[in-house]
């Protein structure tokens, strides 16, 4: 049966630009306002959340946009609460927007006596009250399986392949696709098929976590303009050495493609000093002024894709429709024109 009422939103504090943007690109496809609910998602002194609904969500389809980016402890608490609340005003269906996911890096046992922090954060989601899960380029795609609730994992790279053959464009036979590590080359072969584009690979050898004792790349880089695909860039360490071995081994251009930009300590020091053209991430992180303006990052908006992710899930339509690149065009309208 066709939806009745209308797809409500209501945000966090971890990433209001984008649910602002979110509802925005709503308002356009509807042809109508869809504003974010009213409510205060706030703190009593001694640092608790208190969540606050002013406006009728009885019978509703929710949607709370909140990824548990920085500081992920109160982020991760804030969606929680405001599950819990919509939960408790007997909203239909509540589902969890979360375009960064964070704790996904801790997805399995690497060593003894240690958690699967994932699965933890999965259970606790569920038990708040969420009926379904969206998310954007989770760090490993078995975390759908962590979850006995339905899981829709976008992807990056339909986007990031619009962004290149944009900037690129009159430039793409000698783009070459890098994964910097062994364990990513299924995401940057991925983009790699989509704009046809040869690959390579970065292996490192680490001597000690944290340390990355050297890099041998794998493929021939001569001559290309080469571009780093990976899911996460946290200190950006990795990436920038990787850019530099790409560059000894006779690369011309070194850019990078990532989709979350979690930047933290001297990620954005390394990225401006480092021989990478450019660092483009997407907007699933709020960034601050520092990011923004720094001369060699860029942010790519992903909320055209969440806006009609939304409204697909809401009308019972595919979601899988957006993994194509060509469904992104006429969504981006105009951002992109391909060649």
């Amino acid at each position: 049966m066709p939806a009745v009422t209308e797809p409500k939103l209501i945000a966090g504090n971890a990433n209001l630009p984008l649910a602002k943007a979110i509802a925005r690109r709503m308002s356009m496809h509807r042809g109508m306002s869809v504003n974010l609910v009213d409510a205060r998602v706030e703190r009593f002194n001694d640092q608790e959340i208190f969540v606050e609904v002013f406006e009728n969500v009885r019978g509703e389809d929710m949607y709370v946009i909140q990824p548990t980016s920085n500081p992920a402890n109160d982020n991760l608490m804030e969606l929680l609460i405001m599950v819990d609340a919509l939960r408790r005003s007997s909203a239909s269906r509540i589902t969890a927007v979360i375009p960064y996911f964070g704790y996904a890096r801790q997805d399995r046992r690497a060593k003894a006596r240690t958690p699967i922090s994932a699965k933890l954060v999965a259970n606790l989601i569920e038990t708040a009250g969420v009926d379904r899960v969206l998310t954007l380029d989770l760090h490993a795609a078995q975390i759908q399986g962590f979850f006995d609730i339905p899981v829709d994992n976008l992807y990056a790279a339909p986007v990031f392949a619009l962004d290149i053959e944009h900037h690129f464009k009159g430039q793409m036979d000698d783009i070459m696709i890098v994964s910097p590590d062994v364990g990513g080359v299924a995401r940057a072969r991925e983009l790699a098929k989509r704009i046809n584009a040869p690959l390579a690979i970065v292996d490192k050898r680490r001597e000690k976590a944290g340390e990355v004792a050297g890099m041998t790349v794998i493929g021939d880089v001569r001559g290309q303009k080469c571009i780093i695909v990976d899911d996460i860039c946290d200190t950006a360490g990795t990436l920038c050495k990787a850019a530099e071995t790409l560059m000894e081994a006779g690369a011309t251009e070194v850019h990078s493609y990532i989709t979350h930009g979690v930047l933290s300590g001297p990620a954005v020091e390394r990225v401006a000093n480092s021989v990478m053209k450019s660092l483009v991430i997407t907007d699933s992180i709020e960034q601050g002024e520092k990011v923004k303006g720094a001369k060699n990052i860029r942010i790519v908006p992903t909320a055209p894709m969440f806006a009609q992710a939304i409204l697909n899930i809401w009308g019972g339509m595919s979601v899988s429709s957006l993994f194509e690149t060509d469904t992104l065009v006429p969504i981006y309208e105009g951002l992109y024109q391909r060649p």
